[in-house]
């Protein structure tokens, strides 16, 4: 059985975009076929954010990762998770300086993700500590949970 979502968003609207590609680009510096994270939906202060991808048949890793049945790479549902909790750092924390990847823990691929979809990503941050966060993450695909990460980051 998947664990519970980090948190409700049953009463949260969904179509709503409260941060667009060009406000994300304000904060993360991927661009191109890198930009994994195409919008933000909510987050609070309380260290929680929601974001989505919108998974494009026309991506980068379509023709080559499994022809004929083209599944998005896990390594592209962390860096997607990667670039929500750095948006959270960046954009709402208000953190000066570049944030970089630094690590991965507790990361479970639950289902497989196909072209055509959203992407939803609820983050939490989890803690700080000196120039490190810490942030949980789960990805939602039509109300099932697919993935979930553990993203640790670092304010250089």
């Amino acid at each position: 059985m998947p664990p519970a979502l980090i948190f409700d968003i049953s009463s949260i609207d969904l179509n709503q975009v409260v941060v667009d590609q060009q406000g994300i680009r304000q904060c993360n510096p991927q661009r191109g076929p890198m930009e994994q994270l195409n919008g933000i939906i909510w987050y609070d202060d309380a260290g929680r954010i929601l974001g989505y991808k919108d998974v494009k048949a026309d991506e980068f890793w379509v023709e080559g990762h499994i022809p004929g049945r083209p599944l998005l790479p896990g390594v592209i549902m962390i860096e997607a998770a990667a670039q929500l909790s750095s948006f959270y750092v960046k954009g709402i924390l208000e953190t000066k300086g570049f944030v970089g990847f630094g690590g991965v823990e507790e990361t479970r691929f639950r289902q497989t993700v196909q072209p055509g979809v959203r992407l939803l990503l609820l983050g939490i941050l989890l803690k700080t500590r000196h120039s490190r966060f810490t942030s949980k993450i789960q990805g939602l695909v039509d109300g099932v949970l697919v993935f979930e990460t553990t993203i640790i980051g670092a304010v250089m």
